[in-house]
């Protein structure tokens, strides 16, 4: 045994576990103390929310508790800064005691320990009254630190069993805690719920009190330390194994024991990082194609087939494999390849959009025949080949995250630019760069292309399975909303909202990626397949959280199971597994289309919303690609070119690239929470002004994204309600957005998507800056044409319950339709004893045909103007309701459409004579608070003007 010390040496020796002690004691007392002073000095004042107080809220949150108020917020800071000593020497201590050579986890985890012990003092000493960005982003910091920290430290444990049990217990009562806290924070910021953020309170100061006792834990393993310092029973030098090292010299061939159990080295890290961007550009440029095809195409312009749909097909390019010298050129090439396909990023710089849609198009056959040259050239190298899929599919999640970041739009498509967010150039540069950074090397097999060691199986088979995973990871996970508004219902929130829990879909989807690397025969496997299936029927056919778990299920097999079959395909004639699997892809993505377009393409009617079809052949064409993976003699070839030892020092650092994009889209999903603290432009006079718009798929008229361009007229013209036609834009074709996410975080306002992408409509929304109490999503009869959408919604306005509905009626060519549909929503109309207002797009004329239905004695609504001759699709009608103002405003090139905007003063007495109703009024009669903004006179602004009356309505 080492000495412990010399006589005369030290003036002061003590255990190191006194350290953590004090660190315990000290964090305790910082937050009790707090606690007990604020319950004693502000009670009711620190139970007190935005929504209730005392008696339904009678326990304070941690903020509330260490907030502002003198002197609880000073007792807690004191404390906490006495907090701060201790622990960076907890910290320290835990470096020293699990340092080994030749690993980077206690590196990192010490950095970690670091890192938030500084957060820690930021959002502590920063409040949020004092600069809410920064407060926040300390806390989010702090937050996203402790998952590392956490695994981390489980991971290095000492062989002490009685600190590893404590640990694992605390960690899973802090994870499990996150649950009930995130449930009862919805319950109370979105339903209101009395009591709720009480009970949230209780899982807040749990978490406080889990996250400390998790490193108070550290004195049982600390006691092998004494702080003159020294190390008296050498656990530091590396003399007793800690848990990880047992594991792995037990289990040598447990992969993902093995991830972390090499040296860091920073060039393998740029080097995933440059591969996984390159997966990233690969799908930001396929996901543009549809959108660029679309806006080019039908229904914008030509409303049928034009002739452009043909360039979808340039995702065939593989079928050139085919050809032995064009395979060899390009094997040889893929350098030269993949930046030609990056040249796509600078199709923004294309005004026109005939020869924009040209310049992705070719973009998208340079890199699909890329990417399928790459895997076929790396088919004899398991592990340059598991690291080439790796960064494909973690390209889809960074795409999603990116996505989930700017709320649905990708800022290097070619529909961006630097006016509404685009980062194309950017993008184009990082992407050239790590083009040459991933290609430096060639791939092993480009001078042996015969590949040895290619799996049996039917080549034809196995395209189907590419096919068919191709469109299932396009369609389904190239946005993480994309599934969660095929479970939405409407108001109340019965299910999952896109923010946060998007986030939970990427987390999903990165278990599958996880599962499918590291389990690779389990996740071809048919148990592994049946259960896919159960899910893709839960997401079909069940709405709110049981969809959800569908959804869920999905996105772990689609990307477990997509490192299985691309293997195999890899292995076989490449012109049939990739070139044949993406004209299958392409025939699924207009099977897709289809299902809603039926009105405007040849044979339409056949499939028309046969959703149910296209998720069904879609997990059958999965299903052919793990037969043929599973075909005779395969297993044993997996296991001769299974993963080698070195492949598991080229993983670690996908894995790392995948944990700082998780833990993004964690960050990501807080900031995005809705805030529910929205307030209308003009809440003292108690007016309500709501518009209805056409948005066209949020693409301008030069087929530019036009959500920037929206958001500013919606906010200038003060609209508190409006309606949004013709914006489901959840298809491949329209890049899988969202405008409404965008549109309701940055004005504040409460939004209700309206009938989901599943519903087969071109899309109906609501933006309110009033609360939805309820609302309910309407289909609307439409035996021939195309089906109509409704959203009949309760608003909560200035106390008084009012109803509004938004409608998108049938096309001008199915009269039937359209009458059947007047009657259905005037009915509707008609049996809510509410004020009522209808936002819409009737397809008639005024005082004519459909309309005497829906402004009839049976709805009882009344025209905002019936003066108004010169209108054909919107109207504006109410009941029950003061009108005050009417005006419309050009679209400018935003749409095709105008705006229509009405003024309402709530709680004052409403004319019942049609002659005192509709008596109009000059502007210098109306109260300052009920005029339209003055900026839309004249010529305007940015092309928007009022225009038909040159200037707005008023009424008595």
């Amino acid at each position: 045994m080492a000495p412990r010390v010399k006589d005369g040496e030290v003036v002061l020796a003590f255990s190191g576990k006194w350290v953590s002690w004090t660190h315990t004691i000290v964090a305790y007392a910082a937050f009790l103390s707090a606690l007990v002073v604020g319950v004693s000095l502000h009670y009711r004042k620190i139970v007190q929310n935005e929504h209730w107080g005392y008696p339904e809220e009678w326990f304070p949150s941690v903020s509330a508790t260490i907030g502002d108020r003198y002197p609880e917020r000073s007792f807690f800071m004191v404390f906490i800064a006495i907090t701060s000593g201790p622990r960076f020497v907890l910290v320290g201590l835990w470096y020293l005691l699990t340092a080994r050579p030749n690993s980077t986890l206690p590196k990192f985890v010490a950095f970690t320990g670091l890192f938030r012990t500084l957060t820690c003092g930021g959002w502590t000493y920063v409040t949020s009254t004092d600069d809410h960005d920064w407060h926040d982003i300390f806390m989010i910091s702090y937050l996203v630190a402790t998952l590392p920290w956490t695994i981390g430290c489980l991971a290095l444990s000492p062989e002490n069993a009685k600190a590893v049990k404590y640990r694992k217990y605390l960690a899973s009562a802090f994870f499990g805690t996150l649950v009930p806290l995130v449930y009862y924070f919805i319950q109370h910021k979105v339903h209101k719920v009395a009591g709720a953020y009480t009970k949230y309170a209780f899982f807040e100061w749990a978490l406080i009190l889990f996250d400390v006792a998790f490193d108070a834990v550290t004195a049982l393993d600390f006691e092998t330390f004494e702080l003159v310092v020294k190390d008296v029973k050498g656990a530091s030098k590396g003399n007793n194994k800690i848990i990880a090292d047992a594991v792995i010299e037990k289990q040598k061939e447990n992969q993902v024991g093995q991830v972390f159990a090499h040296k860091f080295a920073w060039s393998e890290a740029i080097d995933a990082a440059a591969d996984v961007y390159n997966g990233f550009v690969f799908w930001s440029i396929l996901t543009s194609l549809g959108v660029v095809v679309w806006s080019t195409d039908f229904p914008l312009w030509h409303m049928g087939i034009s002739g452009y749909e043909i360039l979808i097909m340039t995702t065939i390019s593989p079928f050139l494999l085919g050809v032995k010298s064009v395979r060899s050129m390009v094997v040889k090439n893929l350098r030269l390849c993949h930046l030609l396909s990056s040249f796509g990023l600078l199709a923004y710089l294309v005004e026109n959009p005939v020869l924009r849609l040209f310049v992705v198009g070719f973009a998208v056959w340079m890199s699909c025949l890329s990417w399928a040259a790459t895997w076929y050239a790396e088919a004899g190298h398991p592990v340059n080949l598991e690291s080439r899929i790796s960064a494909w599919t973690i390209g889809l999640l960074a795409s999603s995250v990116v996505k989930f970041a700017c709320r649905t739009s990708n800022p290097i498509w070619p529909i961006s630019h630097s006016t509404n967010g685009g980062l194309n150039g950017l993008g184009f540069i990082v992407a050239v760069l790590s083009v040459l950074r991933s290609t430096r090397r060639g791939p092993l097999g480009a001078g042996d292309l015969t590949a040895q060691g290619r799996m049996e199986g039917s080549s034809v088979l196995a395209g189907m399975g590419i096919g068919g995973i191709f469109f299932g990871l396009h369609s389904l996970l190239s946005d993480s909303s994309t599934m969660i508004l095929w479970v939405w219902e409407g108001y109340p929130v019965r299910g999952p909202i896109a923010a946060p829990h998007g986030a939970l879909t990427i987390a999903a989807m990165g278990a599958g990626l996880l599962f499918g690397i590291f389990n690779e025969d389990l996740a071809r496997g048919w148990t592994t397949y049946g259960i896919g299936c159960i899910g893709a029927a839960l997401l079909t056919t069940r709405s709110n959280w049981t969809g959800y778990y569908g959804a869920l299920i999905m996105a772990v097999y689609l990307m477990a199971v997509a490192t299985p079959l691309i293997t195999s395909a890899a292995r076989k004639n490449p012109a049939t597994t990739f070139g044949f699997g993406l004209l299958v892809y392409n025939f699924m993505t207009l099977f897709h289309v289809w299902v809603v377009a039926y009105a405007f393409v040849p044979g339409g009617p056949l499939v028309r919303e046969r959703t149910d079809w296209v998720m069904i052949s879609n997990m059958l064409l999965i299903g052919c690609g793990v037969f043929t993976s599973l075909a005779p003699n395969q297993a044993a070839q997996r296991r001769r070119f299974g993963a080698s030892p070195n492949s598991r020092k080229q993983r670690p650092y996908y894995m790392y690239v995948l944990g700082v994009l998780e833990l993004f889209a964690v960050a990501i999903a807080y900031l995005r929470f809705p805030t529910y603290d929205y307030v209308p432009y003009h809440k003292d006079d108690k007016i309500l002004t709501a518009g209805i718009w056409t948005i066209h798929f949020s693409l301008d008229n030069d087929m530019w994204s036009s959500e920037y361009r929206m958001r500013d007229v919606i906010k200038e013209l003060e609209i508190d309600v409006i309606g949004l036609l013709e914006s489901d834009l959840q298809r491949i074709i329209m890049g899988n957005r969202d405008t409404t996410q965008f549109l309701a975080e940055d004005l504040g306002m409460y939004v209700d998507y309206g009938p989901g992408p599943n519903k087969h409509t071109w899309g109906a929304a609501l933006l309110s800056k009033f609360p939805i109490v309820n609302s309910t999503h309407h289909l609307l009869p439409s035996p021939v044409g195309e089906l109509a959408p409704a959203i009949e919604a309760t608003l909560d306005v200035y106390g008084e319950m009012i109803d509004v509905f938004v409608f998108h009626s049938g096309q001008e060519e199915d009269p039937e339709d359209r009458r059947l549909q007047s009657e259905y929503l005037s009915k509707l109309m008609g049996a809510t004893p509410r004020p009522a207002i209808l936002l819409s797009y009737l397809v008639t004329k005024p005082l004519e045909g459909n309309y005497n239905t829906y402004v009839s004695e049976t709805s009882g609504m009344h025209d905002i103007d019936p003066s108004d001759w010169d209108r054909w699709c919107e109207y504006i009608l109410y009941k029950g309701l003061k009108r005050t103002g009417y005006a419309r405003v050009s679209r400018s090139t935003i749409t095709d459409t105008e705006i229509q905007v009405g003024k309402f003063v709530i709680g004052e007495p409403v004319p019942e004579a049609e002659k005192a109703r509709n008596k109009l009024i000059t502007e210098e009669e109306v109260p300052e608070g009920r005029r339209f903004p003055k900026m839309f006179y004249g010529e305007g602004v940015r092309g928007h003007f009022y225009h038909v009356f040159d200037e707005p309505r008023y009424y008595a």
